[in-house]
């Protein structure tokens, strides 16, 4: 699904309208980043769970040339599905 389809599947839902729609997509995914910016995790009952893995430095292998790689250390967003999503895809 793209973000035009997404858009058009909340308005549809919500009776929005397509602009309103795109406001409230826009105004979650800001919240959702400044939130795990400032290391706060977003929980959304039913849904899942936003949050952030800190990934330590290492040293990996250049699969080509065996080569030794520094591979830096990085915070990275993830998601979590909870119990409702998870239902909801094995009753499919």
């Amino acid at each position: 699904m793209t973000k035009s389809e997404l858009l058009e599947a909340i308005a549809t839902e919500s009776g929005l309208t397509k602009t309103d729609s795109e406001k409230a997509l826009s105004a979650f995914t800001e919240t959702v980043k400044k939130s795990l910016q400032n290391g706060d995790p977003v929980a959304i009952v039913g849904f899942g769970t936003f949050d952030i893995s800190e990934r330590k430095a290492r040293v990996g292998r250049n699969p080509q040339t065996g080569e030794a790689l520094n591979i830096p250390a990085a915070t990275l967003p993830k998601f979590k599905a909870g119990k409702g999503l998870k239902d909801a895809l094995a009753n499919k």
